[in-house]
């Protein structure tokens, strides 16, 4: 019975360990993800001003006129029924 107990408890464990995925984004593909390391280094993109306040006007834009939209959609749907 103790044979049973441990041999069930090893199989327990293998089953819940973290299984490694192979052939994803990690480590072993580092040749063909070389640029990623310097990919966020603003201070050296070129334009970065318009870029900055273009991405910047782009996100508030949004941000303000969608709930607007929505808002108005709703009256609208409410009013006809």
């Amino acid at each position: 019975m103790k044979g049973e107990g441990q041999q069930w408890m090893s199989k327990a464990l293998h089953s819940t360990s973290v299984k490694r995925m192979e052939g994803g984004q990690g480590h072993d593909s580092e040749p063909f993800y070389m640029h990623a390391k310097h990919m966020y280094n603003l201070d050296r993109m070129k334009h970065q001003k318009l870029k900055m306040t273009l991405g910047v006007w782009t996100c508030f834009t949004i941000g303000a006129t969608v709930p607007i939209f929505v808002v108005i959609f709703q009256q609208k749907k409410t009013a006809s029924a």
